[in-house]
């Protein structure tokens, strides 16, 4: 992919979020995701804690987690990994834990 395709998905990719965070020295990283029947339910935390998706959103938002922005689908908020130039720390392709 040339370098303007690539600018321009990072462009579209954090546009499509609502606030970016700015993370605290100490922020946590999600290491895996929870899931009940396939849907994210929660996320697990790089201190091996788990926290449900709307504490997540809340950890974010004051910077408690590093790595994500806030986004909404209808009513509700969730975590999008910020656009960077590795894919194995997306969300989408950390491990799931059954919830």
């Amino acid at each position: 992919m040339n370098a303007d395709k690539k600018d321009l998905g990072a462009k579209l990719a954090y546009a499509a979020l609502d606030e970016i965070p700015n993370p605290k020295a100490d922020a946590k990283e999600i290491v895996g995701l929870v899931k009940t029947s396939g849907r994210i339910t929660g996320y697990q935390l790089s201190d091996g804690s788990t926290v449900s998706k709307e504490e997540g959103v809340a950890m974010a938002k004051e910077g408690e987690i590093q790595g994500v922005g806030v986004a909404h689908r209808k009513d509700s908020e969730y975590l999008k990994s910020l656009p960077d130039e590795r894919e194995d720390n997306n969300l989408g392709n950390l491990p799931s834990i059954s919830g």
